[in-house]
């Protein structure tokens, strides 16, 4: 790698849209830093050096705080141009039928894991006054998830925290942007062990789609987007419906069993 060229670093990168995001920035110029809590990590590090880009991978668990130390650790004192704090964790069915250690592992890696990234980098982008974060929170951070209770609410965290955070910077030369996707066609709903469900089991948007949405609006400096039409027709929806109405909606589509035949 060579200090020349911005260098961005991606969480969460090792599938879906994390991995959409790291080739967004590749294809951009940018150096890479992609990291994620799984030997696959290496396999996305691959995937995009054969395309030519400058990829350094980490294997680190962003639930902890030592695992984001040794994230902080491993850029080696390097300038971050850009963080993509992307990683994240879901949970389905019932909270007090979910295991309480995977329902603390959601709100660790989502929430206080993110957090502390942003702290660490936001802090060294301060101190020169320059550079993007992006932080993916989701529509579902706007619905009382009926069975994704856990989840809905970190991610309720994540869209809130992203706009104050911008609020406070505004007065700076760094930018900071909110991407907030739908159902996305992802390993998310196995790994939530939600494929019984009906949003597990029906049509979502593509990855590469969202990630260009979010990286394009990163890059512009915008404050949010929201990717694809239908989900912006169902955040706007979720401003004026109340949250009763809206947390049955969402039992529709998250309670195990209901997956249409």
């Amino acid at each position: 790698m060579t200090a020349i060229r911005p260098f961005a670093i991606i969480t969460g990168a090792s599938t879906g849209i994390g991995l959409e995001l790291a080739k967004c920035c590749a294809k951009e110029g940018f150096d890479l830093l992609i990291v994620a809590d799984e030997a696959a990590i290496e396999d996305a590090a691959a995937q995009l050096r054969s395309s030519g880009a400058n990829v350094a991978s980490l294997t680190a668990d962003l639930a902890t705080l030592e695992g984001v130390d040794h994230l902080c650790e491993a850029i080696s004192g390097r300038q971050v141009d850009a963080l993509l704090a992307n990683a994240g964790r879901g949970l389905g069915r019932a909270f007090l039928d979910q295991d309480f250690a995977k329902a603390r592992r959601v709100i660790d890696t989502n929430i206080t894991g993110t957090a502390y990234l942003v702290h660490k980098i936001g802090n060294d982008m301060r101190r020169r006054n320059a550079g993007r974060i992006l932080i993916t929170g989701s529509i579902a951070g706007f619905i009382p998830g009926s069975f994704q209770a856990v989840y809905n609410g970190s991610k309720a965290f994540l869209n809130s925290f992203s706009f104050a955070l911008r609020e406070e910077l505004k007065d700076t030369k760094i930018t900071v942007t909110c991407l907030m996707p739908g159902a996305t066609d992802t390993e998310f709903f196995r790994r939530a062990d939600m494929m019984d469900t009906d949003v597990g089991t029906t049509e979502k948007d593509d990855p590469a789609k969202v990630a260009e949405d979010g990286f394009r609006a990163m890059m512009s400096g915008a404050g949010d987007v929201v990717s694809g039409l239908k989900n912006k027709v169902q955040s706007a929806a979720a401003n004026v419906i109340p949250a009763g109405i809206l947390a049955g909606q969402h039992r529709k589509m998250a309670e195990p069993g209901s997956a249409k035949d």
